[in-house]
């Protein structure tokens, strides 16, 4: 009586670890994957679909959803203040869409709301910035 009553809630506490844990690895690869993107972009005479090519073949690399597409946002006009003064500066923004593999199915099981059901999809975004070289 115990383990059938216990058990759906230790399977639910490990999946949910399990998906948590696989939100923060793709989490960590657009992170990285903007931060790849602001090396390439601060480069003289490196154009806008390089930086893409760049942050597409670190997703590539990190293994994640082969048939999802990041948006990357490039902004090489970003200031970027440090200590006395200011500089000129590239911005990279990636954008992901994420979606749970377990946790969607089991969440929509008790939700209410059918606007915004629980465990729906949703876009994470890294940015970084960093100094144009001269």
């Amino acid at each position: 009586m115990e383990m059938a009553l216990t058990l759906p809630i230790l399977l639910l506490i490990s999946v949910g670890i399990l998906e948590f844990g696989r939100a923060f690895q793709t989490w960590q690869i657009v992170t990285n994957a903007a931060r790849e993107g602001a090396r390439v972009a601060v480069l003289p005479g490196i154009d806008d679909s390089m930086v893409t090519a760049r942050v597409n073949e670190y997703i590539q690399a990190g293994v994640l959803d082969a048939g999802v597409t990041p948006t990357v946002t490039i902004n090489r006009a970003a200031t970027i203040s440090y200590g006395t003064g200011t500089a000129s500066g590239s911005q990279v923004v990636v954008s992901y869409p994420f979606k749970f593999m377990v946790l969607h199915s089991v969440a929509q099981l008790f939700s209410t709301n059918n606007s915004n059901p629980l465990g729906t999809d949703f876009t994470m975004a890294a940015s970084a910035t960093m100094r144009n070289e001269n």
